[in-house]
């Protein structure tokens, strides 16, 4: 997935496997587990509001998990959940809850779609095929973004509100690390080795993960033509 090309300066602190974590099976498969911790840092110093959208992924060889379909709401001029995380070839409903008309669509590659424009009341979808970072917009509202991301394995989890995640029933083996966000500029990365799970194996990893978002500032985007918004979009009434 390094055909993300995403835009940190990053610390990323490894507690040797076990030390932190109880080993065990985590879900019945006989897996070890990668547990952790994702921290952020702030401007001032400020209490991050948005852990919950980091996305945590192994790379490796591993199966896919089954499709799913998944929704991503839209209120108020806003994409509510704004970061989904999906198996691949998984479907993402987006219901247009507002009383005006939306245009959802994505230009990244090679996830590309357009679903038109359709009003309250109405929900179009789209099927993700490639494993990828997919970045969703409207081509009404320039401040409307979503992010879907499509997981070729099984490997990944989102942070509780705290940070605190876990990825459960990993096989044993060497794997690269990617923690992604949103308000940090390079995704990163760290080889880690997984050792064997279940009784009395450990197998746990502990990963205590710290983000600089300290640097962040909304960049606008171009729209489904490639063009600048108007210059009043974002003071639209509706």
């Amino acid at each position: 997935m390094t055909r993300w090309g995403l835009g940190l300066a990053a610390l990323m602190c490894l507690t040797p496997p076990g030390s932190r974590a109880q080993g065990g099976v985590g879900g019945g498969g006989g897996g070890a587990r990668v547990t952790g911790h994702i921290t952020i840092l702030e401007k001032g110093n400020k209490p991050s509001p948005d852990l919950g959208d980091a996305v945590i992924f192994l790379e490796g060889p591993g199966p896919a998990a089954r499709p799913a379909t998944a929704e991503i709401f839209i209120r108020d001029k806003a994409y509510a959940p704004h970061v989904v995380v999906v198996p691949l070839g998984s479907t993402v409903r987006f219901p247009n809850l507002d009383p005006f008309n939306h245009n959802v669509f994505s230009v990244s590659e090679p996830g590309q779609f357009d679903l038109g424009l359709y009003g309250r009341g109405e929900a179009k979808a789209h099927t993700f095929t490639a494993a990828g970072l997919v970045r969703v917009f409207c081509n009404v509202h320039p401040r409307m973004v979503a992010y879907v991301i499509v997981m070729a394995n099984r490997w990944y989890a989102q942070p509780a509100g705290d940070g605190a995640f876990m990825i459960a029933d990993v096989p044993a083996g060497r794997y690269k690390l990617h923690v992604w966000h949103e308000r940090v500029a390079t995704e990163l990365m760290k080889d880690i080795t997984v050792t064997p799970g279940g009784e009395g194996g450990g197998g746990a990893v502990d990963l205590q993960i710290t983000l600089n978002a300290r640097g962040y500032k909304w960049e606008p985007h171009k729209n489904k033509y490639g063009q600048d918004y108007p210059t009043n979009a974002g003071l639209e009434r509706y």
